[in-house]
């Protein structure tokens, strides 16, 4: 482990000792809880991460996608000049639960590409993702798999055709050849959309809310005299 990541990693259970509860012993019994599934569950995921590097690279071929001019785009090109490329894996417009995972990448994405290439890949035509794409705001590349089976043989979409939602990464070798290093599905509650996690705090958690698939403001309104400041 990093040196930095086991900072965060000793600052974020250290912080939950000093987590005060309202009623007493029952409450630091909660707390002593709270902490000790804290602590396991930032030691899986370093198991995760390790057992992600260690697994061998899988062979891909270079990839023929459509950018949203409906011009030919090669996986390769997709790096940039980078040699490590991020495609997520998006079930199109229908899906409300993608735009919210697209919508949560936003913020993240510059900080990304500070590292690898980064690309939403989704199996709407391109004029289709071109739309949905100025809709919702996006400013990271956006490509189609559209009848390129690309998703399928990612394991992103079913014999049908049917999409299912995730992360591959990618590495591209010295002599240009690429391989799959990891990926991961996407879902409520994973790694890769903080909504969840952070709903999970409130009283009640997410309860009946449901992602927006509209225009987001409609369903957020902020009456004007909660903050003058932004």
């Amino acid at each position: 482990m990093r040196m930095h990541e086991s900072f965060f990693l000793h600052a974020i259970t250290k912080s939950l000792v000093h987590w005060a509860w309202p009623h007493g012993q029952g409450a630091h019994t909660m707390n002593e809880q709270i902490k000790a599934l804290q602590t396991e569950v930032m030691n899986a995921k370093q198991k995760l991460r390790e057992a992600i590097e260690a697994q061998p690279p899988e062979a891909v071929e270079d990839w023929e996608l459509r950018g949203l001019n409906g011009c030919k785009v090669n996986l390769s090109r997709l790096f940039g000049d980078k040699s490590e490329l991020l495609v997520v894996h998006n079930m199109g417009r229908s899906c409300n639960y993608c735009s919210l995972w697209g919508d949560a990448m936003m913020g993240i994405v510059p900080h990304l590409m500070q590292r690898c290439g980064f690309v939403l890949c989704s199996n709407d035509p391109p004029e289709v993702i071109k739309a949905f794409r100025e809709i919702r705001g996006w400013e990271f590349p956006c490509v189609s798999g559209h009848e390129t089976g690309f998703a399928q043989a990612m394991g992103y979409a079913d014999d049908e055709g049917n999409p299912h939602p995730g992360v591959s990464a990618f590495h591209k070798m010295s002599d240009g050849s690429i391989v799959r290093t990891g990926d991961m599905p996407f879902g409520p509650g994973d790694d890769f959309c903080a909504v969840w996690p952070l709903l999970d705090l409130i009283k009640g958690g997410k309860g009946a809310w449901e992602p927006a698939h509209g225009a987001v403001d409609e369903h957020a309104p902020v009456a004007a005299s909660s903050c003058q400041c932004i």
